[in-house]
C-alpha cells in the first residue's frame, strides 16, 4: 500500500488486525509450560475431579443404607425430583439465602468501614488493625464454642448483662428460640468475616490517588463526595471480588451453625450444607444427599465464573 506525498511515494505496511486467540490454541502455545504443573494436575484430578464425577454419577441411583453401594439402584432424577419437591427445601433455601446475603453484606460493609478509618494515620493504628483480625485467624471451631457460651441462656456473658443494664427482664434465649437463632448466627458469621473484607479493602484503598483526593478537596468536595466520586471507583473491583468470595464461603460454611446449633432448633437453622451432611450421615441416604450436593455445586461454579470474570476484567480491557 503507498500514498504519494509532496516529496515521493510513501510506502505504508499493511494494517493486521489483531486476532484473539482461542482457549485450545492458548493450552497448545503453552503447552510446554503445562508439564510443569502437571503431576499438580494428576493429584487435583485424583482428590477433586474424581470425588465431583462419583457424586454426580451417585446422585442418579438409591443407596442402600447399609453401604454396600453394589446393591445401589438406578432411578434417575428421582433424587432431585424428591429434593425439590419437599417443604423442607424452600424452608432450608430460604434459611440459606438469608444467611448468606446477610452475612455477605454485613460483612463487607463493617469491613469497609474499618478500612477506611484503618486507612489514615493516628496513633494506635498498628495495635487497632492487630486486634481486628482476631477474629479472622481464630479457628472457627474455637469460635463457635466460646460464642456458643456468650449465647447461653443460663450462664451466657451477653444475657447476664442484658439483665443486668435493664434491657430485658430475663436472659435472652438466643439459641434455641425460633425466631433468634438464624440471626445470632450471622451475627457470629459477621465477626469472624469481617476481617477478611477489612484486609481485601485496605489493599484496594492503597490504589487510590492521593493526587485526586487532594484534587477534590481543592475543588470543594466533601469526605462522602470524595469517597463516592473517587475512592469508590477504584475500589469497584476488589470489591466485586471480596463480595463474591464472600458469597461462595458462606453458601459453603459448616463450621458456624453445625457446632453452634447443629440446624435446629426445629431447622430453623438448617442452611444447605448442614441439611446435605444430616441426609448423608444421618439418614444415610447417600444419593439424595449426592444430588443436593450438585445442586449446591452448580450454585458455587455459577459463582465461581462471575469470580474468575471479575478477575480477568482488568486483563481483557488491557488486551482489547
Amino acid at each position: 500500500m503507498s500514498i504519494a506525498t509532496g516529496q515521493g511515494t510513501a510506502v505504508l505496511a499493511p494494517t493486521l488486525k489483531s486476532k484473539r486467540v482461542g482457549p485450545l490454541q492458548r493450552i497448545y502455545n503453552h503447552r510446554a509450560d503445562y508439564l510443569y504443573v502437571l503431576p499438580a494436575l494428576l493429584v487435583m484430578l485424583i482428590v477433586i475431579a474424581y470425588p465431583v464425577y462419583y457424586t454426580i454419577e451417585l446422585s442418579f441411583f438409591k443407596t442402600p443404607p447399609n453401604l454396600q453401594m453394589k446393591d445401589k439402584v438406578f432411578v434417575g432424577l428421582d433424587n432431585y425430583a424428591t429434593i425439590l419437591s419437599s417443604s423442607s427445601f424452600r424452608e432450608v433455601t430460604m434459611n440459606t439465602l438469608i444467611w448468606t446475603v446477610f452475612s455477605t453484606l454485613f460483612a463487607f460493609l463493617i469491613g469497609l468501614a474499618a478500612a477506611l478509618a484503618l486507612h489514615r494515620e493516628f496513633i494506635g493504628r498498628g495495635v487497632l488493625r492487630a486486634l481486628l483480625l482476631i477474629p479472622y485467624v481464630v479457628s472457627a471451631v474455637a469460635a463457635s464454642y466460646v460464642w456458643k457460651w456468650l449465647y447461653h441462656s443460663d450462664f451466657g456473658v451477653i444475657g447476664a448483662l442484658a439483665v443486668q443494664f435493664g434491657l430485658t427482664d430475663k436472659p435472652i434465649n438466643f439459641l434455641d428460640n425460633l425466631h433468634t437463632v438464624l440471626p445470632s448466627l450471622i451475627v457470629v458469621n459477621v465477626w469472624k468475616e469481617f476481617s477478611f473484607a477489612m484486609i481485601m479493602l485496605m489493599a484496594g484503598l492503597q490504589t487510590v490517588p492521593e493526587q485526586l483526593l487532594r484534587a477534590a478537596q481543592v475543588d470543594g468536595a466533601n469526605a462522602w463526595q470524595r469517597f463516592w466520586h473517587v475512592t469508590f471507583p477504584h475500589l469497584k473491583s476488589v470489591s466485586m471480588v471480596t463480595v463474591l468470595l464472600l458469597m461462595v464461603s458462606n453458601f459453603n460454611s459448616f463450621i458456624i451453625p453445625w457446632v453452634m446449633t447443629g440446624g435446629g432448633p426445629a431447622g430453623a437453622s438448617d442452611i444447605w450444607i448442614t441439611q446435605i451432611y444430616n441426609i448423608a450421615f444421618g439418614r444415610q441416604r447417600y444419593g439424595v444427599a449426592a444430588a443436593y450436593s450438585v445442586i449446591l455445586f452448580i450454585v458455587m461454579m455459577t459463582l465461581g465464573y462471575f469470580y474468575v470474570k471479575a478477575l480477568t476484567r482488568g486483563d481483557e480491557s488491557r488486551a482489547g
